[in-house]
């Protein structure tokens, strides 16, 4: 009997303190919806008093989008609403890049609309338009004036529209018409695949939309009818896009019923794990996985996962740490929100999440995380990884830093101006694996040069401007001067000779250039791999096994992935002083 009554008042407890918790939950949901009334009605009401008595008319779809959008940028960069005006746009850029259009880029410069890309075997393509070209009418609509965004939406629409440009051509004698019909524009998440040195496979991904993962599976089973030594998958400069499609292509190396990667938030029901679901394409061939400080988020999800299950050795430099997932939700009036619902962790368990947006400084500015808080995990062969700092690749491959002149001659468009130049007077190009810019082009490219404005303010420049500054206030000028007038006129002297310290750099950027006006992103990518430290890396990987093999066994120094550098000073022995 005494058992019996314990385990009765046992229950009573349980029962009582149950009551307790939902009655307590109770209060905190009806403070909360008191708080969210409350909020809304303030809102409300500074609108309607701003609406009706600011002095000037104002625009009221402006000024609730301006609210709503610092509200969002207070939160995160990728939590953000999205108007009516801007679903189309918001479409091609997260999920499908499929459109009615020419298949033409365009940009504004000095109110001038150019004609920026062309994607090779659409309309505009095939019409002769050329990069350079200024359009000066679409439709006999004159765009004088109008912003890119503007010229843009009267390119495209409907397939099988006509669209009517009015084009002028640098040294043309006329203006040139070009009537041209919308096609479907499709912009492939694959821009390139194919063999490249020493018999690998190559795969450049550039975004992770609709489709993405069909598009690497049918550029995977191809390479393999060639028998390659191996697989580059290439997601340098790559964003990212959906989830889903990142699962997809981890799946193609790993078999099925493997983890992927997790995510959790605040609500349980938005939390998943994401397994692969498919019996693979390929388990056994070498895998190497190119990544940079572009790789985000779905990038960061193929590279961590093929990284954590040691089925991949990724080479570049550390990815950009974006380990937030965001979900859409639709609104009235075809609007949406797209919201930070969960972090990501990839299979040993770690979010790569760099920046910690919810604890700010009070200036607003946001940190990387701290050292002292990054964590250790562990691959499925035992190799140490950590958290909250992105992908650190298993081979660093240090990316050059390009020179201030190069930048110059770039910002400045003159190269781009120059390969139009080039292009309208040279009908045809070798192809880009036998054309190579020698003395004679870079030459004429120097006197193309010649008159134009490229000059640059190098950081030593300033340094020595600032200098100047503190020297005279503090009166200590005269007595520097003639070293300050020495180091100034050496600095001089250098800058005249940057087309000829940095010319290598400068023939690399100038050829990559004109391979794009004769064929297009191929061609532009085809040239680079004559220059590509990464895929060099990569090829030297591959072709040495037992050095591939020793990275993802986790043996002698790759034993541990990108140490924290604070962690590993705190594990250093003291030094003792004298």
């Amino acid at each position: 009997m005494a058992k019996s009554k314990v385990v009765s008042k046992s229950k009573k407890l349980v029962l009582g303190g149950s009551l307790f918790l939902l009655a307590a939950s109770g209060w905190a949901f009806r403070d909360d919806l008191f708080q969210v009334a409350k909020n809304l009605d303030i809102f409300a009401t500074v609108y309607k008093e701003v609406n009706l008595n600011y002095v000037d008319e104002i625009n009221s779809t402006k000024l609730i989008k301006r609210g709503l959008d610092a509200m969002m940028e207070s939160l995160d960069p990728y939590t953000e609403f999205v108007p009516e005006s801007e679903i189309e746009d918001y479409k091609l850029h997260y999920i499908s890049t499929q459109y009615g259009g020419i298949g033409a880029g365009v940009y504004n410069r000095n109110n001038k609309v150019i004609i920026s890309q062309l994607f090779e075997g659409y309309p505009a393509q095939k019409a002769d338009v050329r990069v350079g070209d200024e359009v000066l009418k679409i439709n006999d609509i004159d765009l004088a004036g109008k912003k890119s965004n503007e010229v843009s939406q009267l390119l495209k629409g409907a397939k099988g529209g006509v669209v009517k440009l009015l084009v002028k051509r640098e040294n043309a004698a006329q203006l040139l018409v070009k009537n041209l019909v919308r096609e479907e524009i499709k912009q492939p998440n694959v821009s390139y695949h194919g063999m490249v040195k020493d018999g690998i496979g190559y795969i450049k991904l550039d975004k992770f939309l609709e489709n993405s993962g069909q598009e690497v599976q049918d550029a995977l089973l191809d390479l393999k009818k060639n028998n390659p030594k191996g697989i580059v998958l290439d997601l340098r400069f790559n964003g990212g896009g959906i989830l889903q499609e990142a699962v997809k292509i981890v799946n193609f190396f790993v078999p099925k019923g493997v983890e992927v990667v997790s995510q959790k938030g605040k609500l349980k029901e938005k939390n998943n794990i994401y397994y692969t679901q498919n019996v693979p394409i390929e388990t056994d061939l070498p895998l190497v996985v190119l990544v940079n400080s572009r790789s985000a988020s779905a990038s960061e999800i193929v590279a961590g996962a093929l990284q954590d299950l040691d089925r991949a050795v990724i080479i570049g430099q550390r990815s950009y740490g974006k380990g937030l997932v965001q979900q859409t939700f639709s609104l009235p009036y075809n609007s949406l929100v797209k919201i930070t619902i969960s972090k990501y962790y990839v299979p040993s368990g770690r979010c790569i999440q760099a920046l910690d947006y919810t604890h700010r400084k009070e200036d607003g500015t946001v940190v990387k995380v701290a050292d002292s808080l990054i964590h250790e995990f562990k691959t499925k062969a035992g190799r140490s990884v950590y958290d909250g700092s992105g992908i650190y690749p298993d081979v660093v491959v240090k990316q050059d830093v390009i020179a201030n002149i190069s930048k110059a001659l770039i910002t400045k468009m003159l190269i781009f101006n120059y390969a139009n130049s080039y292009r309208n007077t040279h009908s045809q190009l070798p192809t880009p694996d036998k054309f190579s810019l020698n003395d004679a082009d870079y030459a004429d490219f120097i006197k193309y040069l010649s008159g134009k404005d490229y000059s640059y303010s190098t950081q030593t420049e300033r340094v020595l401007t600032e200098l100047k500054l503190i020297a005279d206030h503090e009166k200590q000028m005269p007595e520097i001067k003639p070293e300050f007038d020495a180091l100034k006129a050496k600095l001089a002297v250098s800058k005249k000779n940057d087309l000829i310290q940095h010319q290598a750099e400068i023939r690399q950027i100038l050829e990559s250039e004109l391979m794009a006006r004769y064929y297009f992103e191929k061609g532009r990518i085809e040239d680079s791999f004559k220059y590509d430290k990464e895929l060099n890396a990569a090829a030297q990987v591959i072709q040495n096994k037992p050095e591939l093999a020793s990275i993802l066994k986790g043996e002698g120094e790759h034993k541990i992935i990108g140490k924290p550098i604070a962690a590993l000073a705190a594990k250093m022995p003291a030094t003792e002083e004298n």
